[in-house]
């Protein structure tokens, strides 16, 4: 398959790029600065695209099968929480490119805040439970939850068009670099209860993603996966 990649510099973005090229597809791989590029680019087609503007986005995904979103709102906690308002900005930026290329597949990357704790409640609307959560499971500011509702946002905007769209929310706090183990729970709207094996990988997240690139379940539908 021909797969576009945007975010393909971060840490999520960079192991998409990585098993998508490993499993033997035609990569191209987006970021908004050319600086960015690697030095070495292998087989990867590397361009340059703005994930905010639905005509740059919809000049570089012309002849794609399936574009992954997996963009970060900053850089740091501080600048994502001063730029969360980008992930909605983006979601409708590419459901307004996707318009143009009604046969191109999305699969976008979110947060799990927007995972269901009980029938109808989300994680993010569980109030002083969810900012303990923040504050003192992830160590990160109670303003974080700015990036958590965009999240939420971004899903929404997804749900409402009639595109082809697919969004992965992790059922994981944490998605740093690890082990790929190919070894991991898949569900639906629910949050997985993580189990002993701690936070997703981002190898792992990147493993889910190329599977339903490759096998498609959740069309016009969130998933999750998680340990």
């Amino acid at each position: 398959m021909d797969i576009g990649i945007f975010g393909a510099t971060g840490v999520i973005g960079s192991r998409a790029v990585a098993e998508a090229t490993q499993r033997g597809h035609r990569v191209t791989a987006f970021t908004r600065d050319a600086d960015r590029f690697p030095a070495e680019r292998g087989s990867v087609n590397w361009q340059v695209a703005d994930w905010l503007d639905a005509d740059s986005i919809a000049g570089a995904i012309t002849g794609l099968d399936v574009v992954i979103s997996a963009v970060n709102a900053g850089h740091g906690i501080d600048d994502t929480i001063a730029n969360a308002d980008n992930f909605v900005i983006g979601a409708e930026e590419m459901v307004s490119a996707l318009e143009r290329h009604p046969r191109t597949r999305v699969i976008s990357v979110g947060g799990a805040g927007s995972l269901e704790i009980a029938p109808g409640l989300q994680l993010v609307d569980t109030g002083a439970a969810f900012t303990r959560t923040l504050t003192e499971d992830l160590e990160v500011p109670a303003e974080y939850a700015e990036v958590v509702r965009a999240l939420c946002s971004a899903l929404n905007v997804y749900r409402l068009s009639n595109r082809n769209w697919t969004y992965l929310s992790p059922s994981s706090g944490r998605i740093n670099p690890g082990a790929r183990t190919g070894r991991f729970r898949v569900g639906g709207d629910q949050l997985l209860v993580a189990g002993d094996g701690g936070d997703l990988s981002a190898e792992d997240l990147a493993v889910a993603l190329l599977d339903e690139v490759e096998q498609p379940r959740f069309i016009q539908r969130r998933f999750t996966v998680g340990y």
